[in-house]
């Protein structure tokens, strides 16, 4: 399970990469059009939305992969180390079964009808593409919670 995480987690790295550039790119060219060539490029605020919210997804999942999620400590900090595993076992079974939940909708969302002839405003991108984030960044997290319960189990401090 540790092999197929971080290898998720290295493409995962990788993506995110070459999105923010993309992004980065296809902004300051949509400033110059704008203000310097006065000929607005029409699709650029809609495909960076599109990449912000891959990229959201991405981080997300690398933040499970990591355990790099902000959390409240106060109170297992003075739980004994047994108590505390227990804890977060359960996190992350809760975290499971609320990805699984999630996944299961989202395949259901994507594949209804509504979604299938849904069309960007502008340019004119299926829905369908950019709603596929939804079910492969809670797949990867899914993947890396599993991981990271695997390791708590057989108490494995080890990333």
């Amino acid at each position: 399970m540790k092999v197929i995480s971080d290898r998720i987690a290295s493409f995962e790295k990788k993506l995110a990469m070459i999105l923010m550039f993309a992004m980065a790119v296809i902004i300051a060219l949509a400033v110059f059009f704008r203000y310097v060539i006065n000929y607005p490029l029409f699709w650029a605020g809609e495909i960076s939305i599109f990449l912000l919210i891959y990229i959201t997804f991405i981080g997300g999942s690398l933040g499970l992969k990591y355990n790099s999620q902000a959390s409240v400590t106060i109170l297992t900090d003075y739980l004994p180390e047994k108590a505390n595993k227990m804890i977060a076992i359960s996190g992350h079974i809760f975290m499971l079964l609320f990805m699984t939940i999630l996944l299961f909708y989202c395949f259901k969302w994507i594949t209804s009808p509504n979604v299938a002839l849904q069309k960007s405003s502008a340019i004119l991108l299926p829905m369908w593409v950019p709603y596929c984030i939804l079910p492969i960044g809670l797949s990867f997290s899914t993947l890396h919670i599993l991981n990271n319960l695997s390791i708590l189990i057989k108490g494995d401090d080890r990333q």
